[in-house]
């Protein structure tokens, strides 16, 4: 393992904003996040495939009023978001390192007031289908742990992935699309992501790619 690699799985090994195996809170924490670690009544709002946390850290910095859980596996990527939050004295932001398919361990019903899910892997092969976060099966999961009317938003500069999750969340009976755009930045809604920008949308976009949005909402 490289070495800096393993320094950062050292930082969230460590880290108090770090929720992960080993760690007491791992296996208490489902419907308990506001009492056993923000000791704050406030909304949820949970980043999935979170990597870095520039996404949670940004919007825990906007918006004081909400807590923020970043999920990722990669205990490397999170080390980064975990210290950039530590940095910033948020104590509206926490880290999960726990694979999406499992969040039903760690997020009860109705806990979350919104789901963000910011430039997943589009998975674009026929047989990745059950690895797409976009996916018939992960859409229920998200709306087992939203509260009612609770939103759903998307961001890729993805066509592909784009296009299917107009389709499934389209086609899901516990959502439904309030706002969507194949260009975000030329859009009444560029607001909406609230001049958050993660290194690799800079990447994205400097390359000519458009970011899609999609805002659902639980119904």
């Amino acid at each position: 393992m490289a070495r800096r690699k393993l320094y950062h799985y050292q930082v969230s090994e460590q880290a108090e904003n770090v929720i992960q195996a080993g760690k007491p809170l791992y296996s208490e924490i489902k419907g308990k996040w506001n009492s056993l670690y923000f000791k704050k009544e406030q909304p949820i709002v949970v980043e999935l495939a979170c990597g870095k946390g520039e996404y949670t850290v940004g919007l825990g910095k906007k918006f004081p009023n909400k807590n923020f859980i970043g999920v990722d596996i990669k205990g490397d990527r999170i080390a980064r978001g975990s210290a950039l939050a530590t940095e910033y004295q948020l104590d509206n932001v926490a880290f999960l390192r726990a694979g999406i398919q499992y969040s039903d361990e760690f997020f009860d019903q109705g806990e979350l007031s919104e789901i963000w899910l910011i430039h997943p892997d589009p998975q674009v092969r026929d047989r990745d289908e059950k690895y797409r976060l976009t996916n018939p099966d992960f859409l229920n999961k998200y709306a087992n742990f939203l509260k009612k009317d609770g939103l759903f938003c998307l961001k890729t500069d993805s066509d592909f992935l784009y296009e299917y999750s107009l389709e499934t969340i389209g086609n899901a009976a516990n959502f439904e699309i309030i706002e969507h755009t194949g260009d975000l930045y030329e859009s009444h809604l560029l607001d909406e992501h609230h001049g958050v920008k993660t290194h690799y949308e800079g990447i994205f976009t400097a390359k000519g790619y458009t970011i899609k949005y999609i805002k659902a909402r639980l119904i």
